[in-house]
């Protein structure tokens, strides 16, 4: 089962077949996301493929990850798979 940690909180757990793989990165549901540690962030940055990607700061016992977690709320049809789905990086333990 697929999941997410940082500074020992769970993230994000789902199954197998609920998850999304693209370039190595695992994308979580965001009903599988537990949101109470994400802030949402200024950043965006666009994928040519994938379209525009919004930031989340992961926030844990008052500790913050800068834009560790990222969504594509309307992807490019190419990646609609992946709407609504969040993705985690920066030192965040994830794990197939």
């Amino acid at each position: 089962m697929p999941t997410a940690h940082w500074k020992g909180a769970l993230l994000a757990q789902a199954s197998a077949t609920e998850v999304e793989n693209i370039e190595g990165n695992i994308y979580f549901p965001m009903n599988r996301v537990n949101q109470e540690y994400l802030c949402e962030s200024e950043k965006h940055t666009l994928c040519p493929w994938k379209g525009t990607a919004s930031y989340y700061d992961v926030v844990v016992n008052g500790e913050v990850n800068t834009d560790a977690a990222w969504i594509y709320p309307s992807p490019k049809d190419a990646a609609k798979q992946i709407a609504g789905f969040v993705a985690f990086w920066r030192g965040i333990e994830v794990l197939p």
